[in-house]
């Protein structure tokens, strides 16, 4: 019964994802190099293992993983999305060999980096204390699917983050059958903390940042990531505030004695960020912290995201990758000037620009870009001219997503190979 319930939810959501993902088995930790690549152009990686100290290291804390990071990041989405076709219902077995499929061809396009979906709606697809089983787990799942995509991914010599959603969880239905001991069950079932901490917006439960113990929470789930497995990074994607309307906080508003609600939220987003920034350090310094807001000022603005003070000031991101999912003749947020404002605004030297590239509106209407709105039919080469131009300034990618990218629908799939060709060859020039 619980499995069919997960199928017909994952109905739901499935357009939400789109928008835009106490066992003991956990990787253990290794001494693999650390390799970050500063030149543009990229060289072969050496891996090594240092065997004289790989016992020590997985029984001390003193001793951390070296992560495994690329600069520039040629990276790509994986969606949670996805799951209910390679991971619910699927053995051990079926899904690794699945996923190494998949990240042997994302590899084979010039990807370097992977970004995978392991909480998308306050649900692990990992081994947690804190975050109830991901939806789209079989029942009493006896494998971990991160583990597993860990090691195919570092088999590659691949960067793998952990991409999370941070405020955005479940439904009321999974709500109410989530098991006890986990804190998102606990503020749901006291009153005072559901009113305080938890909003519904739509049929989905969202988490107000504006409280200390909240934020904490979630840094927390973070930390809890990189301590328990050799990721190389942490990514939170564009779920800030998510509604405008003023109930959603008013009560901490009203006790902060702040006079504009605007500012007010944008601190509590900072703060949200900088907290899980500094619990990622915590753990491992050199984990990699990013963040993947909207792809337009005025999309941030309306999620209270203060993405100007994160791409300038220190303690927020390591990287950022916002998400310009639009065509080069859009008439709000033309691709090639949206690209060049982002640039101008990361001013902080030790704060990487990515930039999101989509692959999903091939041969779609853009309804909302304006005279543009028929340039993704028209032309079915619009994502590898702006991997093209991405590349020219100097600054990395990442690809949304394997699945548009590598599965796309029939009527577009002569035209995808042809885009991956072209992608390929500009990636791995």
């Amino acid at each position: 019964m619980k499995s069919i319930a997960k199928i017909i939810l994952f109905t739901i959501i499935s357009s939400m994802l789109l928008c835009g993902c106490s066992k003991d088995n956990s990787t253990s930790k290794s001494n693999s190099n650390d390799i970050h690549l500063y030149d543009y152009e990229q060289t072969p990686l050496q891996l090594g293992i240092d065997t004289e100290n790989q016992a020590d290291n997985i029984n001390s804390d003193k001793l951390e993983y070296k992560p495994l990071n690329y600069s520039p990041q040629s990276a790509m989405w994986f969606t949670a999305n996805d799951y209910p076709d390679i991971l619910l219902g699927k053995t051990e077995q079926e899904f690794t060999i699945t996923i190494k499929e998949r990240f042997s061809n994302a590899k084979s396009l010039g990807i370097n980096t992977v970004y995978v979906h392991v909480r998308a709606f306050g649900d692990a697809y990992y081994n947690s204390k804190l975050f109830s089983e991901g939806l789209f787990m079989s029942p009493n799942c006896e494998y971990d699917p991160l583990d597993i995509m860990i090691s195919a991914a570092h088999e590659m010599e691949l960067s793998i983050h952990a991409w999370i959603n941070p405020l955005r969880c479940q439904s009321e239905i999974q709500m109410n059958e989530m098991d006890d001991s986990f804190t998102l069950k606990q503020w749901f079932s006291d009153n005072d903390k559901k009113e305080k901490y938890m909003s519904l917006v739509g049929d989905r439960w969202w988490l107000c940042p504006a409280y200390l113990e909240v934020r904490e929470f979630i840094a927390k789930g973070a930390a809890e990531i990189v301590h328990n497995y050799d990721v190389d990074g942490i990514n939170i994607d564009d779920y800030f505030y998510p509604t405008e309307n003023t109930d959603f906080d008013a009560d901490a508003f009203k006790q902060s004695n702040s006079k504009n609600l605007s500012e007010f939220r944008k601190e509590q987003c900072s703060l949200m960020v900088s907290e899980i920034y500094d619990a990622v350090k915590s753990e491992n310094p050199n984990v990699l912290f990013g963040i993947s807001p909207q792809g337009t000022l005025n999309g941030n603005d309306k999620q209270y995201s203060d993405v100007k003070k994160w791409c300038s000031q220190e303690g927020y991101c390591d990287y950022i990758v916002p998400q310009i999912y639009f065509g080069l003749k859009n008439e709000t947020a033309p691709f090639a000037e949206t690209a060049a404002l982002w640039k101008e605004m990361t001013t902080n030297s030790n704060t990487e620009l990515i930039i999101g590239i989509c692959t999903y509106k091939m041969g779609k209407e853009d309804i909302y870009a304006g005279n543009g709105k028929n340039e993704w039919q028209n032309d079915h080469s619009i994502s590898s001219k702006e991997v093209k131009l991405v590349r020219d300034m100097k600054l990395g990618t990442a690809l949304y997503s394997y699945d548009s990218t590598f599965c796309p629908s029939d009527e577009n799939a002569d035209y995808m190979k042809k885009e991956r060709s072209a992608i390929e060859t500009l990636l791995l020039k």
